[in-house]
Formats: structure tokens, C-alpha cells, sequence
């Protein structure tokens, strides 16, 4: 039997008072941790191996795959890379059942694989983009989403002075 490292007591290396076990969710990810309960010190650590998978996610994220579209029937149908499908670590039960597919924008579709059992789950995603001529901002762009108050969501376009001098 494998022992766990947060199965022990863990002080914290600023304070050394022992730190209590919680769950930070970051872009969706439930990651293990502790953190101290001295408000002045604030230490937190995550469990190592949920940092190891959450940064595979994060680098299968930033990948770009380039997949076949093809008819089937009456439907077309696309292929998701083994790499994907692997990651996810449930492929013999994700074959046959359903998933939800929506528009999640102009040009892009969203796929997902689960419902949350969890009421409380939510999604807030940021995006900024400046676009920079001659080292001056001429088009800058904001993006908000968040799933639980989608009254909040917003998209703003902001046209600089770019102008040549």
C-alpha cells in the first residue's frame, strides 16, 4: 500500500502551525491542498500530484489538433486526438455514452464529456487582447464570461490611437 504525504500531519514552514486540508478549483480543476489557518501567514500548498495532472491539462489546453470532419449518416462526425481521450482517464466509459454539444460562440463549438454533480461549480473565464502597430496599441479587446450570472458576461471593444506620427 502507497502512502499518501497528505495523509500526515503538515506544519507550515512559516509559522509552523499544522495546516488543514481543503480544495481550491482552478479553470475547473479540483486540486487537493492544505493551507494555514494563521490569516497573517495564508501558506497554502497543493497535493503534488494533482499539480502534475493539472499542468498535463494546461499543456494539452494550449495545443492546437487539427481534426478530420467527416459525413456519417445523416450527421458529420470529428475526430477527438487518443491524447485527449487518454488525459481524461475514463475513455472505456466516455466511448458509448452521450455528451453535450453546444455553440459556445461565432465559430466554436463546445463538447462536454460530464455533467458537475456539484451545485456549486462555476466557470468564470477573462481574455484580453491588444493588438500593437509600430509599438502603439490600436485594437484592444475584453472578454468576461462567468456561468452562474450570465447577466455578467460582457465583450468590449476598445479602437486606440494608433496613428503613424
Amino acid at each position: 500500500m502507497i502512502n499518501d504525504i497528505f495523509d500526515n500531519t503538515i506544519l507550515c514552514r512559516k509559522c509552523g502551525k499544522k495546516m488543514k486540508k481543503t480544495k481550491f478549483v482552478k479553470n475547473g480543476f479540483v486540486l487537493r491542498g492544505v493551507v494555514c489557518p494563521n490569516e497573517s501567514c495564508n501558506e497554502k500548498i497543493i497535493h503534488p500530484i494533482d499539480e502534475q495532472e493539472y499542468n498535463k491539462f494546461i499543456n494539452l489546453r494550449n495545443k492546437e489538433f487539427k481534426v478530420k470532419m467527416r459525413l456519417v449518416g445523416n450527421s458529420y462526425a470529428v475526430s477527438i486526438p487518443k491524447e485527449i481521450v487518454s488525459f481524461m482517464n475514463e475513455q472505456e466509459k466516455i466511448m458509448n455514452d452521450m455528451v453535450k454539444l453546444c455553440f459556445e460562440d461565432f465559430g466554436k463549438l463546445s463538447l462536454s464529456f460530464w455533467d458537475y454533480v456539484d451545485g456549486d461549480s462555476r466557470v468564470i473565464k477573462s481574455r484580453e487582447c491588444k493588438v500593437i502597430k509600430n509599438n502603439k496599441p490600436v485594437l484592444h479587446t475584453k472578454q468576461f464570461y462567468d456561468s452562474t450570472n450570465p447577466e455578467n458576461n460582457r465583450k468590449m471593444i476598445i479602437k486606440e490611437d494608433g496613428g503613424d506620427e
